[in-house]
């Protein structure tokens, strides 16, 4: 059974930095793609990293330079550094993989960016 679960949010000021993690069990990442999403209140959930296994990552264009995805495979588990971090950044942060047509998505964590 594919399980994400996400740790790491929390309230950090403008200009600081955060690191999400995402153990995922039931699969290995080093097989798929695996990515980071978020949702902001009252905005739709937005794709903000992937990396697609074969070393090549995308991020959205408002985190290109400040985010970064990485994995640890003999952890299975995923990362998403967050640095220089603004008050547009403040969401809900969700881990996603997929098998065919089927979406997995972890619990998601908070992440808050306030002076």
């Amino acid at each position: 059974q594919v399980q994400l679960v996400e740790s790491g949010g929390g309230l950090v000021q403008p200009g600081g930095s955060l690191r999400l993690s995402c153990a995922a069990s039931g699969f290995t990442v080093s097989s798929y793609a695996m990515s980071w999403y978020r949702q902001a209140p009252g905005k739709e959930r937005e794709l903000v990293a992937s990396d697609t296994g074969t070393t090549k990552t995308n991020y959205a264009d408002s985190v290109k330079g400040r985010f970064t995805i990485s994995r640890d495979n003999a952890k299975n588990t995923v990362f998403l550094q967050m640095n220089s971090l603004k008050p547009d950044d403040t969401a809900i942060y969700y881990c996603h993989t997929q098998r065919l047509w089927i979406h997995y998505w972890g619990q998601g964590t908070q992440v808050t960016v306030s002076s």
